[in-house]
């Protein structure tokens, strides 16, 4: 019998929040860091390996998956995680942001949005209802409303037309989740970075008793200052007995303060996106692996870390690997990002019982940034 879609609080030191959330395929200890893994896969990593990093769900995306293989196919074939070999949760985006970030492909109305395909320019309808039955084919465990994500800046009036409009489409998607055992179906806050607009967001979805929240609408250009500040206003907001999750965060100091205001799940491309470019997180700052300075360096990335890159490889093989553009380069440097991750989330669910949240969180970014050389923004990809 699958057990219930829930989340227990297993304890709090000041806003920071240590938790449990059980789904259809297993349980997820919070705070939690999700890999993307847009297309049905991780990019340069094996499902294995990801599991090797402590990951216990990824993230997949309705609106990628519904454009190619397709949500019925998927389906036929059994299912989002048999078809990627993941026997662990998996959330998936609504294909809201996709909404924002292919502005010049589509088309809003109240009802939904018409796609022009990225891909061939096929067009294709997404409404609130179809989101909902994409990702209940590909039989995610936590699905998410369909909503418009506005870009930064936007005007208070552009804010409150998006915030309302995700709010109805929110309300519908409410009404065509199927509720499944072990399944959950979360809201999505917006409302950009003005206050009185996430409170109304917020207690609109709350009147409509989601299994979690998302705080939406962020890292999308505003100040890493912004950034912050709104997502642990907007948590403040949310039941404590729910999952909170903040959308697309990020950098590894963003994530530690976001985690220390109450939020308690995270999913960003940085980590992946950049390993596959070069950029290394370490404890003691991001490390651009193709500085030349490394070629002749027999150390390890991280001397602290537990990675395949970091136990069996120097930076001079790293630098070789990723100056020459083989795929073991983009392969270690991934794993090394992405068990980073995982550790920073593991330090703070350690952290938080034993009352010591703030104090390691002070630590860690005093020395991640103490180091911080430099470093160009990983190419988009």
């Amino acid at each position: 019998m699958t057990a219930p879609f829930g989340f227990q609080l297993l304890a709090t030191d000041g806003l920071a929040r240590t938790g449990l959330i059980t789904t259809a395929h297993g349980q997820v200890h919070t705070p939690a860091f999700m890999p993307v893994g847009t297309a049905a896969t991780v990019k340069a990593m094996m499902p294995e390996a990801v599991a090797a990093t402590g990951a216990e769900i990824l993230l997949g995306n309705t609106y990628h998956l519904m454009l190619r293989p397709g949500a019925e196919r998927i389906a036929a074939l059994g299912g989002l995680h048999k078809f990627m070999n993941w026997p662990h949760s998996i959330l998936t985006d609504s294909g809201g942001f996709q909404v924002m970030s292919l502005s010049q492909l589509r088309k809003i109305d109240d009802d939904g949005v018409t796609f022009r395909s990225h891909i061939d320019g096929s067009e294709h309808r997404l409404t609130p209802e179809r989101a909902i039955a994409i990702q209940d084919l590909l039989g995610s465990d936590i699905a998410m409303v369909f909503d418009e994500c506005v870009a930064y800046p936007a005007t208070a009036e552009q804010s409150a037309a998006s915030m309302r409009l995700s709010l109805r489409w929110a309300e519908r998607c409410r009404a065509a989740w199927p509720g499944r055992p072990g399944h959950g179906l979360f809201g999505i806050v917006q409302g950009s970075t003005f206050e009185d607009q996430r409170a109304e967001s917020a207690a609109g979805l709350r009147a409509m008793n989601f299994d979690g929240y998302a705080i939406g609408g962020l890292a999308v250009g505003e100040p890493p200052q912004e950034l912050l500040r709104v997502a642990a206003s907007t948590a403040a907001l949310l039941p404590t007995d729910s999952p909170r999750y903040l959308m697309g965060v990020g950098k590894p100091d963003q994530i530690v303060g976001a985690a220390l205001s109450g939020v308690d799940m995270f999913d960003c491309v940085l980590p992946t996106r950049s390993g596959r470019n070069g950029q290394a997180f370490t404890w003691d700052g991001p490390v651009n692996i193709r500085n030349a300075r490394h070629a002749d360096d027999p150390a390890p990335l991280d001397a602290a870390c537990r990675c395949p890159a970091c136990r069996n490889y120097s930076r001079a093989y790293l630098h070789h690997l990723t100056k020459t553009g083989e795929m073991l380069g983009a392969m270690l440097m991934t794993a090394h990002n992405l068990t980073f991750y995982q550790d920073i989330t593991a330090g703070l669910r350690l952290a938080i019982p034993a009352g010591k949240a703030a104090e390691w969180g002070a630590r860690f970014v005093e020395r991640y940034g103490a180091s911080r050389p430099p470093t160009p923004e990983p190419a988009v990809g």
